[in-house]
């Protein structure tokens, strides 16, 4: 079974970055053909898929994102992370991590067998 945990600082200062971890077990990220995406949550609105880094460590970003955010990934500790740079009180969310078949992915399909808990971000001074 595969899990996923999200791990990161709750509270980030408006213009200052934002950085979680995702950690896996139970599977590899280096397992073909999968992509292991960043995803959001602002209160009271919808999901909105961020980016990921597939299996070969490609990547791939929201193009409203792309310009801040930078995913990476440590395959010695089967983690993946998430940088977001310039982050204001309207990015506080509930960030979750989760891996989807790569094709689906990049085709937006949002359709993930995985998910973290999910970990609450709150942007303020």
């Amino acid at each position: 079974q595969v899990q996923l945990q999200e791990s990161g600082p709750g509270l980030v200062k408006p213009s200052q970055m934002l950085s979680l971890t995702c950690t896996v077990s139970g599977g590899s990220i280096t397992t073909r053909y999968y992509a292991w995406s960043w995803i959001r949550q602002p209160p009271g609105k919808g999901m909105q898929w961020m980016g990921a880094i597939a299996y070969d460590g490609s990547t791939y970003y929201s193009p409203s994102l792309k310009s801040r955010t930078s995913i990476s990934r440590d395959t010695s500790k089967n983690q993946f992370s998430l940088q977001l740079n310039s982050v204001t009180p309207e990015e506080t969310a509930v960030y979750y991590c989760a891996r989807g078949q790569l094709d689906w992915v990049v085709a937006g399909r949002d359709d993930y067998a995985y998910w973290g808990q999910g970990t609450q971000v709150t942007v303020s001074s």
